[in-house]
């Protein structure tokens, strides 16, 4: 299902560096460049070296951008790309508005009420292009880090091009041809083989610096120690599986679709990462079963990071539920304590006929699909809060005249009621 999105909230070079290290398409990213940079200046967040006046007034005209946002209607994304863009800079902007310890809830549906997949396995495609975007977003010194690499990985490329090899041709065949040169020139110049094959072993990972056992392996990725962005999984099998797919430590930074800032850990079980560099937290569709690890894990860290934590994201919480917790007292206390106090910063769900969404601080907004607009859809309503299922379905309804609309009615007699009986 294509859904429309006008322009990104990332300046031009996150989306040319999402699009070439993570998996992100190159489509429609470079539209509406000015506008994209004038709304990523606007919400950025100025760094701790900054004087105290600089930061007051980078807060108050992010403030400022937000409520002029807040009573505007949100427009639909074109792909699942833009969708995650659009997610990680919303959380970004509401960690700005809101302060550390932030907490902030991600809703993405495209099931359309299919249930052949969990919600888990069919948001775990977003859920990796969303942590990227995050991290490039909000963790200082990612993007850079990935911006070096491809710089090496490009001058590699050019010389060892110079050199006369391709990057391109089977490294095996090219070490033979080496060896046979050498073997024929007694005057070869070992230097330039060794650099060779210094440049090949740098376009084999991606334009990683290379670290090799005593085998010649490559060794995992440990550059990185700057802040961490840690995921609870529901259970330590999904955990493990993200962890294989997503490889975050790959030798290869072509192989790693996230940053090697991410850590993964499990709801449950026994808890023994260290979490004194994390920064941001993700709780990734949570269920009911582990409301109680979730709470006690959020307090916790909360508790031990204070400021050095920015912010923590729930995407797809399932946190309540009729068979475990309940929709009595235990339900109700745990949406005091936990659930009603998250911001939904992003939220996109498909319906038969049209779409939901909304993106902080925009308002949510009820898209219906219409052949005879130019992007396939129009949008009948825009409201501040999240409405009801059936007052979704109210709002289609009305909109296409097989209800009457409440708010038009003169009053409320019976012969009203009656009349809306019939309908």
């Amino acid at each position: 299902m294509m859904i429309r999105y006008p322009v990104s909230c990332l300046c031009l070079p996150s989306l040319l560096l999402l699009q070439y290290t993570h998996g992100f398409s190159s489509t429609n990213v470079v539209r509406n460049t000015a506008f994209a940079s004038t709304r990523s200046a606007s919400a950025s967040i100025k760094s701790p070296t900054s004087t105290s006046t600089s930061t007051s007034t980078s807060t108050s005209t992010s403030t400022s951008t937000s409520t002029s946002l807040f009573y505007q209607p949100t427009e639909l994304p074109d792909s699942l790309d833009d969708a995650a863009i659009l997610a990680a800079s919303a959380c970004k902007q509401y960690a700005s508005d809101a302060g550390a310890m932030s907490r902030c809830r991600v809703d993405f549906d495209t099931s359309i009420g299919d249930e052949t997949y969990t919600t888990l396995k069919s948001s775990t495609e977003f859920m990796q292009k969303f942590v990227t975007a995050v991290c490039y977003e909000m963790i200082p010194g990612v993007k850079e880090i990935r911006e070096k690499e491809i710089m090496a990985l490009v001058s590699a490329k050019a010389e060892l091009a110079q050199l006369g090899v391709s990057s391109d041709d089977d490294d095996d065949d090219d070490d033979e041809e080496e060896e046979e040169d050498t073997a024929g020139d007694g005057d070869a110049d070992d230097a330039t083989m060794q650099r060779k094959k210094e440049l090949i072993q740098i376009i084999q990972c991606g334009g990683r610096t290379p670290k090799l056992d005593a085998k010649g392996n490559f060794l995992p990725y440990d550059g990185y120690t700057g802040p961490k962005v840690r995921i609870y999984f529901p259970d330590e099998g999904s955990a493990a599986l993200a962890r294989r797919d997503w490889n975050p430590t790959s030798p290869n930074a072509e192989n790693a679709l996230v940053p090697p800032c991410v850590e993964f850990s499990s709801c449950g079980g026994v808890q023994m990462q260290d979490i004194s560099q994390d920064s941001i937290i993700f709780f990734f569709c949570p269920k009911a079963s582990e409301a109680e690890f979730v709470e006690e894990a959020l307090l916790k860290s909360e508790s031990a990071l204070e400021d050095k934590l920015q912010l923590t994201i729930f995407v797809n919480p399932l946190l309540v539920d009729m068979g475990v917790t309940g929709f009595g007292l235990a339900g109700r206390m745990l949406r005091e304590r936990l659930i009603d106090n998250l911001m939904p910063t992003y939220y996109l769900r498909t319906l038969a006929w049209g779409a939901l969404t909304r993106i902080y601080p925009n308002q949510f907004t009820v898209w219906q699909e219409d052949e005879n607009s130019d992007d396939g859809y129009r949008m009948i309503k825009s409201m501040e809060r999240l409405p009801s299922n059936p007052e979704v379905e109210d709002i289609y309804d009305i909109e296409n005249g097989f209800a009457s609309d409440p708010e038009k009615q003169q009053g409320f007699g019976l012969l009203n009621a009656i009349g809306d009986f019939v309908n």
